[in-house]
């Protein structure tokens, strides 16, 4: 039996639940799985639902629109692998840990390529039986290098696209083809260190934690809706190759939960911020 994520996000209202069931019921579908979460400040109400059954999209989307408030946002997504593209330069740790997991068969996706600006991780990706494309940077401006990246991308269509550590800092333009569909993984705690070799600046500041967050790539730069984030502790026992190390694997665990959110529609952007349900 075919299932589907219902997201719905609309003002607080009395009866939506009971509303929204009353469709769902009528169109002879089940719950499956069902959260909900309502904003104490805004009265935003945002709800998350697995159901099964036969659905006619249409049909369901007309009904449950007249029954909840004018403004109302529905999306009714059938639950399968999304396809996605990632992007990386020459950093191994977190594109190595996703490969893994999807050659493992935890990860509800298609990778469908892998594009670099350099070839330093061309063997690493072949390994798993994934398209590998280089397209350097090297002599061409900002907005021409982003255009052949860009027409790779739009080649697979990907519903996401993840930033595997990828070091260049992106257009405005860019961010606007793709809105709401790139991933990054930030080496810090946001907010926090900035530039060059964190970890060093971490270590001369005696930092006792690091982390990493996971956010959507808007045009402020690491400042988009952040999705996920973890820390782990350190203390004056740790050089800053030790941080980094420490550093690496939260933000490969990190990176890869987040990826998980989004495969799995659990994720609302809310203002600057997330609703994970």
């Amino acid at each position: 039996m075919e299932q589907y994520t219902l997201l719905i996000s609309t003002n607080d209202a009395k009866g939506l639940i009971y509303n929204i069931s009353k469709v769902l019921f009528a169109n002879n579908l089940n719950i499956d799985q069902n959260a909900e979460y309502v904003d104490p400040e805004t009265k935003d109400f945002f709800m998350r639902s697995i159901i099964s059954g036969k659905v006619m999209q249409n049909i369901l989307l007309k009904e449950l629109t007249e029954v909840l408030p004018q403004g109302s946002t529905i999306k009714l997504n059938k639950i399968s692998k999304k396809d996605v593209v990632l992007l990386a330069t020459k950093e191994s740790h977190v594109l190595g840990d996703l490969l893994i997991r999807y050659a493992s068969n935890e990860l509800n996706a298609n990778i469908k390529a892998v594009i670099a600006n350099h070839e330093d991780l061309r063997s690493l990706v072949e390994k798993f039986d994934i398209p590998f494309f280089c397209v350097s940077a090297e002599g061409l401006t900002k907005e021409n290098h982003e255009k052949l990246i860009s027409e790779k991308i739009d080649e697979f269509n990907p519903e996401l696209i993840v930033l595997a550590k990828y070091m260049r800092i992106l257009s405005s333009n860019f961010v606007a083809h793709y809105s709401g569909k790139v991933l990054n993984i930030h080496h810090s705690f946001l907010p926090a260190f900035i530039g060059a070799n964190p970890y060093k600046q971490a270590h001369q500041r005696g930092v006792k934690i690091i982390g990493a967050t996971a956010h959507y790539v808007t045009n402020d730069l690491d400042e988009g809706p952040i999705i996920y984030q973890d820390v782990v502790r350190v203390d004056h026992t740790y050089s800053w190759e030790d941080m980094r190390k420490a550093g690496r694997n939260v933000e490969k665990v990190v990176l890869s939960n987040a990826f998980d959110l989004l495969l799995n529609d659990r994720v609302f952007v809310y203002k600057n911020k997330t609703v994970i349900l």
